[in-house]
């Protein structure tokens, strides 16, 4: 092939992502009562979410049932074409189908249509197609048609997958926030992982504490808090008040930027010195977050205090780095 002829490549796959983009976008202006009506009908579901769909669609219907699944919301996929050899027998009385065709004239999911409704499963049906024959029996009917595909023949699925795929992100979201999932219940969800590593571990459960963490008294000669530190190797002292609360932390940095001073450390106290209103995080918070502030303020240990103000631990970047939190 001649250079005059090689396909612009960057220029194809600009096209491809601006048309799959503002399919996307394009389901924004369909969100009505109907999605309102969908939420709640997968919210109230007493079994589980059967989701269902052929070829392009069956695919992702399997990845919104996976979605679904890790979220909170009992889900599985059914094979449509398998389901009339049998399958249908995973179906039952408080179920709810989600089904996805573009068309809404796959006939293999139509075929599945009778014996669900006299099990009187609700369905809720993904269609490009909102006056299909599969719409007309179905409970809600979603919108997810695009103007066209990002096929250049306009044959290949892949604006239409892409925005049915949008649109079951955006039901198994709606539903996560309605059922108040925590970070600890998606964690029980991925019991392996980075994801439930992340999730689980809080701060209480990597902290120092006891004599592990370094304490000194605000009216301390600077000599005993380079003592202090030196023994506790932390990198840092937390600094207190004559009740026991904390005043600040005095770091290797501070003692650094001190001697550049010239002052001398025989004429200072703690309380002189410290970093006053240091950043600091509570027990129970997560051990990501606790990261997420040492990464933003670029330190590396954080004090925990109780609700008195008073230090009860420390934790350090490394103890959370060797907890594969990233």
């Amino acid at each position: 092939m001649s250079a005059e002829k090689t396909p612009d490549l960057r220029r194809l796959a600009e096209r491809v992502l601006r048309i799959e983009a503002e399919a996307i976008l394009g389901l924004i202006a369909k969100l009505d009562e109907r999605f309102e009506r969908a939420v709640e009908l997968l919210r109230a579901c007493a079994g589980r979410v059967i989701v269902t769909g052929m070829g392009k669609s069956g695919l992702i219907g399997r990845k919104i049932a996976a979605t679904l699944a890790s979220t909170g919301t009992p889900a599985y996929f059914l094979h449509p074409a398998e389901g009339v050899h049998g399958d249908l027998g995973m179906v039952a009385r408080g179920d709810v189908v989600l089904a996805l065709s573009n068309s809404g004239e796959t006939d293999e999911v139509l075929a599945i249509l009778p014996p669900l409704k006299r099990l009187g499963v609700p369905i809720l049906l993904l269609t490009g197609n909102p006056t299909s024959s599969l719409a007309r029996q179905c409970e809600v009917v979603l919108d997810v048609s695009v103007p066209e595909e990002a096929c250049p023949m306009n044959l290949a699925p892949t604006s239409s997958t892409t925005a049915a795929l949008a649109a079951g992100d955006a039901l198994a979201l709606a539903l996560l926030e309605l059922r108040g999932l925590r970070p600890e219940d998606y964690a029980a969800l991925h019991p392996r992982g980075s994801l439930g590593w992340r999730a689980l571990f809080r701060v209480a459960d990597l902290m120092l504490t006891g004599d592990a963490v370094p304490v000194v008294p605000e009216n301390a000669p600077l000599r005993e808090v380079i003592v202090e530190m030196t023994r506790k190797r932390k990198g840092m002292t937390t600094v207190i008040d004559g009740a026991g609360r904390l005043v600040g932390v005095i770091t290797d940095g501070d003692l650094r930027r001190l001697h550049l001073t010239g002052k001398s450390i025989d004429d200072l106290s703690a309380g002189e010195v410290t970093s006053r209103e240091p950043k600091t995080i509570r027990a129970d918070d997560l051990a990501a977050k606790a990261l997420e502030v040492m990464e933003t303020w670029q330190i590396t240990s954080l004090v925990i205090v109780d609700p008195g103000r008073r230090p009860v631990g420390l934790i350090h970047m490394h103890d959370i780095l060797r907890a594969k939190i990233v």
